[in-house]
């Protein structure tokens, strides 16, 4: 008999709040991205991480890449100041 709790399915949105974050995330690291590109694709990214956040993915995770680390914590500030 197992004493962990039977894990909900989690939303499909919420799962596509990662998936999506991920790949632009990647396309934002990756060099060979054009600028055009990644212009589109920090929107998309930060648009993900009220999603995340709720997710409790970073405190589970730690953003490697340095810049991004800091774009992402900067973002999470800035929501938090502006729902205070």
């Amino acid at each position: 008999m197992s004493l962990l709790p039977v894990p909900t399915p989690v939303h499909a949105s919420r799962a596509d709040a990662l998936t999506d974050f991920v790949v632009h995330a990647q396309l934002m690291l990756d060099p060979a991205t054009p600028e055009s590109v990644r212009r589109e694709a920090e929107p998309r990214l930060l648009a993900q991480l009220t999603t995340l956040q709720a997710l409790g993915v970073f405190e589970l995770f730690t953003i490697r890449d340095p810049a991004l680390r800091a774009l992402v914590h900067d973002e999470l500030q800035a929501h938090r100041m502006r729902a205070a």
